[in-house]
């Protein structure tokens, strides 16, 4: 299977409503989330979710690792809602 690979910025979204970055990386951000969960090493999930390389640059992938769990963690808690009621419309 040949996927398309999704860009992914060096930090994630921090405004406080769902973007269209968000919403095309929702899948990005369920497989940090379930990374997270099974206590993944950070470098890994950089590494196989964001396409990063944290051992040639590891302070870009610390820092969008961070910024996209933070964010997945957001959609988690908040950023739902704006999701759900966008697909009402």
């Amino acid at each position: 299977m040949n996927r398309q690979q999704i860009e992914i910025a060096d930090t994630a979204p921090s405004e406080p409503r769902l973007t269209d970055y968000d919403r095309a990386h929702l899948t990005t951000y369920i497989r940090l989330l379930d990374a997270a969960a099974d206590n993944a090493d950070w470098e890994e999930a950089a590494s196989l979710i964001l396409g990063m390389d944290a051992k040639s640059e590891p302070d870009r992938a610390r820092r969008a690792y961070d910024s996209h769990l933070a964010r997945a963690q957001w959609m988690m808690a908040a950023g739902y809602r704006d999701l759900l009621q966008s697909s009402k419309e």
